[in-house]
């Protein structure tokens, strides 16, 4: 397995993975990246911003997600909870794993390399939203020691439910 940055040449199969996911969801009834989102520019965008990453088995593209250094501005407000910490952190965004490789571990695997840069940034938090009708991400977070802190609001309205893992 290798984890690394996205470059431009990556994103028709990095969009195949967020079809694949977009799909899913669809066909599980949960209203989560639907209405083109995400989108080629905004995998465009995550790799232009340096954002990206892919991980890869056997030099094939299998996961993908995007982490942002720096303070989301969605996350500022948060209802009926609040963070563990005020601390830096780093935000996960669109994670996706491809269909035939779901329930190998990609996920841990992802999140193991992120807490790896984490460390080698001296931050020591992250945290990360989904939809509160994405069990499966929920379960996989609650696996991996995120906490569940409370709900923020997306720039477009939308409802999410917000965990925090701090780093020890």
């Amino acid at each position: 397995m290798k984890f690394r940055k996205a470059v431009e040449s990556d994103i028709d199969n990095i969009m195949c993975i967020i079809k694949q996911a977009q799909d899913y969801f669809k066909s599980q009834k949960i209203d989560q990246w639907q209405n083109n989102y995400p989108n080629y520019e905004i995998i465009k965008n995550d790799i232009k911003n340096n954002n990206g990453y892919v991980l890869l088995k056997d030099n094939i593209i299998v996961g993908t997600v995007a982490i942002v250094l720096g303070e989301e501005k969605d996350y500022k407000d948060i209802y009926n909870g609040q963070w563990i910490s005020n601390n830096d952190y780093l935000t996960i965004h669109r994670l996706a794993v491809a269909s035939n490789y779901k329930g190998l571990g990609l996920s841990s695997i992802i999140l193991n390399n992120i807490e790896d840069i984490c460390m080698q940034k001296g931050i020591f938090s992250i945290r990360v939203d989904t939809h509160e009708e994405n069990i499966p991400m929920q379960r996989f977070l609650g696996k991996s020691g995120f906490q569940y802190c409370g709900i923020v609001y997306l720039e477009d309205g939308g409802k999410r439910i917000a965990f925090e893992k701090i780093i020890k």
